[in-house]
């Protein structure tokens, strides 16, 4: 869950995913990555926004992650 300790170490990112069942897909990827609790992913809005918030995340290792699980994105500025 998001604090507020780390919401200044989060990165978002844009993603293809559409759904619940698209989210448990990528979780054992974005986890060996970032860590378990440490991203979340808005499924309410039309853009399925992924919040990471690990200290030193390689933006690279994120997209590569969420490609192991067959989806895109791309980080928010």
């Amino acid at each position: 869950m998001l604090t507020k300790e780390n919401v200044m170490n989060e990165k978002k990112f844009k993603t293809t995913l559409k759904c619940s069942g698209c989210v448990a897909k990528v979780a054992p990827f974005l986890d060996e990555v970032v860590g378990a609790g440490n991203w979340e992913v808005d499924l309410d809005k039309p853009v399925k926004i992924l919040t990471v918030t690990a200290d030193n995340v390689e933006t690279s290792k994120v997209v590569k992650a969420l490609e192991k699980g067959g989806y895109k994105a791309e980080e928010v500025k």
